[in-house]
């Protein structure tokens, strides 16, 4: 990944998840700053902070490397469920609601 003009090495799901958040939180006009794992110079896993919102210009590429695929679960998991909670959505009913007849009279109105 590239922010800022300094890049770091994370894994494809990190950086999918981290892409996925900054686009909520621009969506929301929000910014915040979060740490995400990444591969150190020396192959370590090292903390990287990032600050993301409506002003990141974040940039992931694929690169080559001897290092494994670097997957953090938690980290993943928080990212995803960060960017759910700024996403809207729509709950659309698909059954009737219990007692109503097809012209929206309740069944209970016959009696």
């Amino acid at each position: 990944m590239i922010y800022a003009g300094t890049e770091f090495l994370t894994g494809d799901r990190i950086a999918a998840a981290l892409m996925r958040y900054s686009g909520a939180l621009a969506e929301a006009g929000q910014a915040e700053t979060i740490a995400v794992p990444a591969v150190g110079d020396d192959g370590s896993v090292v903390e990287v902070m990032v600050l993301i919102g409506p002003a990141s210009q974040i940039v992931a590429q694929d690169a080559d490397t001897d290092h494994p695929e670097l997957v953090d679960e938690a980290v993943i998991g928080e990212l995803d469920a960060k960017a759910g909670r700024l996403t809207p959505t729509a709950v659309v009913e698909t059954e009737p609601a219990f007692g109503a007849d097809w012209d929206g009279a309740s069944s209970t109105d016959d009696i």
